[in-house]
């Protein structure tokens, strides 16, 4: 975000000012002792003004670029000063141009961010004016505009202090106002989710709640194992996110029935995925799960970046079932009877 007067007014103002301060040079060209220098001073002035007014490249004037300015205002006084009389009656008039000129260079310095070149250039005029001068001495300060442009540097120091700390301040309560409507969103988003999450469980455990109510918690062993079904579903829900749908939701049900294992992992992987292929996936998960007699089966998502959305495996238990059910580590690994990568394009 800026703040400020727009660029293209402070060059206009600036270049027009730059501009009469040429005329002014060449009406009263017939003043100094030869006129030369002058013309060489009114090139370095136009130069290092046409230079610093470019609207290209960053706001804070390059270092560079301030060295050059610092040393025009050098030449420029030199230059015009060494062939002026300043005891002639009646002054130099507008004869001293260099000073404005000066003044004007160094406070397009300042503004763009150089304000100790515009400082340094403006003491030299100070001690030039005082110890070169002459007599004109300390008065000269006030009768060649030395102070004007002075002030003009210190308006330009001050304003663009205070527009480039005003500039950042809303730079930082901008990015505060994003942080905030990023965690408002996001915490919209989480009580969606658990509204969500909430109104899925509540719809798959009501009957069951009824059925426990009207028994009064006297369940058979059939119920018993359905409300384990169910935990099992209602964790799906919260750990399996994006893997449901309603042919995933059955053919779990059903496999958990017959007695198998079912978990359902959603890390995120399948997020950036359209409704109509998250929905071919999620389809073709379903089969996978129908089609198989594993005892376990893991599906899980891909991490983004991979060609497959979700991995499934299907394992069947080879040890001794006896053993298995009463407690015993079976001597045999598991055989894998269903490994299945479902891509994320058809």
């Amino acid at each position: 975000m800026n703040i400020g007067v727009p660029r293209y007014l402070v060059v206009g103002l600036a270049g027009g000012f730059s501009l009469y301060l040429l005329v002014l040079a060449v009406y009263t060209i017939d003043q100094p002792r030869n006129p030369v220098p002058v013309f060489v001073a009114m090139g370095l002035f136009a130069v290092a003004t046409v230079i610093s007014l470019l609207p290209f490249g960053p706001k804070r004037m390059p270092l560079w670029m301030a060295a050059f300015n610092f040393a025009v205002v050098i030449a420029i006084t030199l230059l015009v000063a060494n062939e002026l009389d300043f005891q002639r009656a009646g002054g130099t008039g507008y004869a001293s141009w260099y000073v404005a000129a000066s003044g004007i260079l160094l406070t397009i310095t300042s503004t763009r961010g150089r304000h100790s070149f515009a400082w340094l250039g403006i003491g030299f005029l100070v001690v030039h004016t005082i110890t070169i001068v002459g007599p004109a001495g300390p008065a000269g300060l006030l009768s060649l505009g030395i102070v004007g442009s002075a002030l003009w540097v210190a308006v330009s120091h001050v304003t663009s202090t205070a527009l480039s700390k005003a500039s950042k301040d809303a730079q930082r309560f901008a990015l505060a106002e994003r942080e905030a409507t990023d965690w408002q969103a996001a915490q919209e988003a989480h009580v969606y989710e658990r509204q969500f999450r909430l109104g899925q469980t509540s719809a798959m455990a009501l009957g069951m709640l009824r059925v426990i109510q009207d028994s009064e918690g006297k369940l058979t062993e059939a119920q018993r194992q359905e409300c384990l079904h169910l935990e099992g579903a209602i964790r799906d829900e919260i750990r399996g996110r994006k893997l449901l749908n309603d042919a995933v939701r059955e053919e779990v049900m059903s496999a958990r029935r017959r007695g198998a294992t079912v978990t359902l992992l959603d890390e995120g992987g399948i997020d950036d995925l359209s409704d109509e292929e998250l929905e071919r996936v999620l389809n073709r998960l379903a089969l996978a799960i129908h089609d198989t007699n594993a005892d376990k089966v893991i599906a899980r998502t891909v991490p983004e970046g991979s060609d497959i959305a979700v991995t499934v495996v299907g394992l069947r238990s080879s040890g001794d079932t006896q053993a298995v059910a009463l407690g015993q580590e079976s001597l045999e690994e598991d055989e894998v009877d269903l490994w299945l990568e479902i891509p994320r394009t058809a």
